[in-house]
């Protein structure tokens, strides 16, 4: 049950601007245009393998994204924007929809895409439920563009914290410095920095322009895709193919509900200092927030703390009169 002073969480989601920023991050400038990215459908006989890629390396973490939102509180209100019937943007769809996100569609209406309809669209709807909502505390804008600046300084002026979240380097310093808080992609919880890095490396020495459909440097042999998020939710299977569910006999709650614990902790510890005592309440909280699902009890423990003092190799406890702390052993966030 949400307590009364629990803060209430809006999340929108301007998704060509985290995608195509992702994407460009990875693989140079421009290229989303000059690899056709837009029109390009993976799952066709014909499609590029290199191109196929490249994408999957791009592949947006939207489970860290919303998992770091749901740190500030209850997710009352959970957009994304975008054209969902073009296939880069519908490959998301289970993911996001798994995660309880209102998919928001914007039909294109020029050769330029839906980009300013998205700007205007999320704009109007943040102010919209600013008044509609006024118990809403965060507001929480994943973008990187300057138009969003009036849009923070506004929520800011009617008294709502304001987080974003945006790519490196896709990022205006203006927009960040308009929040109250402002959060690089890479740095989230959860985002596999390690094949970031491998993909982009083959993009370094791709220095001059290339065809539309070539990727001179580009390493062909990571075909397999990568696994996202390297700690999965309680409620969902452990990669990022969402297009087919994985038989429930295959998943091991004991383990899903490990790694669910180690992001919450990794979260409670970036907030924070690395060695900081965290209430074992708040860190319960904060897994229910990332998955409504979460319970120890089918599980076999009798109550969390039993849940906790199994993962001895993970956590230390301590007993501060009566609150319970905890934090993530040094080793365990090494491997997280």
């Amino acid at each position: 049950m949400t307590e009364p002073n629990d803060a209430r969480v809006g999340l929108y989601i301007d998704f060509d601007n985290i995608v195509i920023s992702r994407y460009q991050q990875l693989h140079g400038r421009n290229a989303f245009q000059r690899d056709g990215i837009r029109d390009f459908d993976r799952t066709s006989r014909d499609a590029d393998p290199e191109i196929s890629a490249k994408l999957t390396a791009a592949t947006v973490d939207f489970n860290a994204i919303i998992d770091f939102a749901a740190s500030f509180g209850t997710l009352v209100v959970n957009r994304a924007y975008a054209d969902w019937s073009v296939p880069v943007n519908a490959s998301y769809q289970r993911q996001l929809m798994s995660r309880a996100v209102d998919l928001t569609q914007l039909f294109t209406t020029t050769t330029r895409g839906t980009k300013n309809g998205a700007d205007i669209r999320l704009a109007v709807d943040v102010v919209e439920d600013l008044f509609r909502l006024p118990d809403l505390t965060h507001v929480i804008i994943v973008a990187g563009d300057s138009d969003y600046i009036a849009l923070a300084q506004k929520s800011k002026r009617l008294g709502r914290f304001v987080v974003g979240i945006g790519v490196a380097g896709s990022t205006s310093t203006s927009l960040a410095a308009a929040c109250d808080e402002f959060e690089d992609y890479d740095s989230l919880p959860g985002v596999d920095k390690a094949a970031a890095a491998a993909a982009e490396r083959p993009s370094q020495d791709r220095k001059s322009p290339a065809p539309a459909q070539s990727a001179p440097g580009q390493d062909p042999s990571p075909e397999k895709p990568r696994k996202l998020t390297t700690i999965p939710m309680f409620s969902h299977t452990e990669d990022a193919q969402f297009d087919e569910h994985e038989p429930a006999e295959d998943i091991d709650p004991q383990t899903i509900a490990t790694e669910l614990l180690v992001r919450a902790l990794q979260i409670g510890h970036a907030k924070g200092d690395a060695d900081e005592w965290l209430n074992t309440g708040t860190i319960k909280n904060q897994m229910r927030r990332m998955d409504p699902s979460f319970n120890e009890k089918p599980l076999g423990f009798r109550s969390f703390t039993d849940f906790l003092a199994s993962h001895a190799d993970l956590v230390e406890l301590q007993e501060d009169g009566p609150h319970r702390l905890i934090r993530l052993r040094p080793e365990a966030e090494a491997k997280g």
